[in-house]
């Protein structure tokens, strides 16, 4: 549930697996566990700290030389989505209703 330029991230896969969906930036206190169950509309974390510690593979420092969750000039998420291994728009995915 973390590691690199990510920061602390939330992986979610798919029940049939074919998509798999990142949340960057999390908080370390992960409101999910490793191998959960989750259903649509489920809260699974929340938006990361600035300062984090324990990322393996971490290269960012803020100005003081703290390890930062991720490259950031303050607290956000970034949301990806990847279909049968690839990248893909995730409006594609966000707008199909059994998703939503």
């Amino acid at each position: 549930m973390g590691g690199g330029s990510g920061g602390y991230t939330i992986t979610i896969e798919s029940t049939d697996g074919l998509f798999r969906f990142s949340y960057c930036h999390s908080s370390p206190e992960f409101i999910v566990s490793v191998g959960q169950t989750v259903k649509k509309g489920e809260i699974i974390g929340k938006v990361g700290p600035k300062n984090v510690y324990g990322i393996t593979n971490n290269p960012y420092k803020d100005k003081n030389g703290n390890p930062t969750n991720g490259a950031l000039t303050g607290c956000h998420c970034h949301f990806s989505v990847k279909k049968a291994g690839e990248v893909i728009d995730p409006l594609e995915i966000v707008k199909r209703e059994e998703y939503i």
